[in-house]
């Protein structure tokens, strides 16, 4: 490579020693402004009492008039107990503030949603899910955050059954979504079919769990596919696995019963998907070495992949992939999420499906094939912003299309209305900075 490793590696940690006194700056990166006009202390008379008190009575009497006469509409909490937090694992809710703080940042910023952090105080599982259905009434959908597994797959498939508004979970299908987009393209750059590629993925955790059934669901053959745990490759004759949630996967990939670990499950493999845990050495380049001719490699582990880019390509990976914004090919849950929200909000769906996933990630896929594919560009950037508003038009059409939408759109109105708030919602940032408003950041340190 023309680069040297020591200045990639000194890039890579570049950003945690820049963000504690940025945050510290700041003091937080989101707060609560006014949208409405306020032409005098008058108006109050409106917004609040008297005037308030009939609006409480419209929807007293008809409970969607909350969708139309306050930000229900357009509000998500971004709920988290902080046990599994990045790579950090269980470090608490209140350390996991600043994460929930980001995650409400990229909200606003590239889908126009208005998302609240709430850190919990609880680990308990039904306690976790009672405290989200009491907060049904503020929230037109809830984004469940940084949850450690198996608790994890118990509250997203409760709430999303007995709750009235979409409930996901983003490191579960925010995840999925994001890594389909990228494998539907990474196949197509290598000259690869997705129902006849191999997949080795590295990890069953939340994130690789619902990717696997995304990708099913998108035409892939599980019996082309071989999971692997930290105790090896999964397949029905491990009886460890049974009475898990593993026990479906183990049933439905890896036919040959393959075992071992990560070198004899990447074999042959056409490309390897990896969320387990944060690198580098978690693959080997030997590893990387054994697979097919062609070879695709998403390490998605933050926040420091399970193999570096470099490596891997040393050992034979034509394109390489992983969650961060510094390395070609960032496949990052922020690509999906506020467009999949956006779309849902607008035409106030019940919940999100597998197939509102599937169609958001086949228009980001298809984003970035239409302005040209290559090794090092198989997915579009977070700064590509006009992805997010077609994404929602497709989230929005496949809501309606199956019949979870409270409110029917045309293709155009959901276009126009999700341009419109996310333009607006950065057009806001740009002039509150210019005028001094938001300040500068502090220099960078040393």
């Amino acid at each position: 490579m023309n680069v040297k490793k020591e200045d990639l590696l000194a890039k890579a940690s570049k950003w945690s020693k820049i963000a504690p006194p940025y945050h510290a700056f700041y003091r937080g990166k989101v707060e609560v402004m006014p949208k409405c006009a306020i032409r005098s202390l008058q108006d109050f008379s409106i917004w609040y009492t008297p005037g308030v008190a009939q609006s409480c009575r419209d929807i007293e009497k008809d409970i969607d008039q909350a969708f139309e006469q306050t930000s229900k509409w357009n509000y998500v909490g971004v709920v988290s107990d902080g046990t599994r937090v990045l790579g950090l694992g269980d470090i608490g809710g209140q350390a996991g503030m600043p994460v929930m703080e980001g995650k409400a940042l990229i909200f606003k910023y590239l889908g126009g949603v208005d998302a609240f952090p709430i850190c919990l105080a609880t680990k308990d599982p039904e306690e976790i899910i009672q405290a989200v259905k009491w907060m049904e009434p503020t929230f037109g959908g809830i984004n469940l955050e940084d949850f450690s597994k198996p608790k994890c797959f118990h509250i997203l498939d409760t709430l999303r059954k007995e709750m009235p508004i979409p409930v996901w979970h983003d490191d579960q299908q925010g995840t999925a979504a994001v890594i389909l987009a990228g494998v539907i393209n990474a196949l197509k750059v290598v000259g690869k079919k997705m129902n006849e590629a191999k997949f080795t993925i590295i990890g069953s955790g939340s994130a690789n769990t619902r990717t696997f059934y995304v990708l099913e669901s998108a035409g892939v053959d599980p019996k082309n596919i071989i999971m692997v745990d930290s105790r090896g490759a999964l397949h029905q004759n491990r009886e460890d696995l049974k009475g898990t949630y593993k026990w479906d996967l183990a049933l439905k990939t890896n036919p040959d019963m393959v075992e071992g670990g990560n070198k004899d499950a990447m074999k042959g493999s056409d490309i390897v998907i990896a969320a387990s845990r944060p690198g580098p050495g978690i693959i080997k380049p030997e590893e990387v070495s054994v697979m097919a001719d062609d070879a695709i490699v998403f390490a998605c582990a933050n926040p420091i992949p399970e193999i570096w880019p470099w490596e891997a390509k040393e050992a034979g990976a034509k394109i390489v992939a992983t969650g961060r914004s510094d390395f070609p090919n960032q496949v990052n849950n922020s690509l999906v999420f506020p467009a999949i929200f956006r779309g849902a909000l607008d035409v106030r769906a019940k919940t999100i499906s597998d197939e509102m996933c599937i169609a958001s990630a086949t228009e980001l896929a298809k984003y970035a094939e239409d302005k040209g594919l290559s090794e090092e560009y198989i997915i579009p950037t977070m700064s590509e912003w006009e992805i997010y508003p077609r994404q929602a038009v497709e989230t929005g059409l496949k809501a309606i299309e199956q019949g979870l939408a409270r409110k029917k759109l045309s293709k155009q109105e959901l276009y126009e209305h999700a341009d419109y708030i996310i333009g607006r919602t950065q057009k806001i940032v740009e002039l509150l900075m210019k005028q001094g408003l938001i300040e500068a950041p502090p220099p960078e340190p040393a």
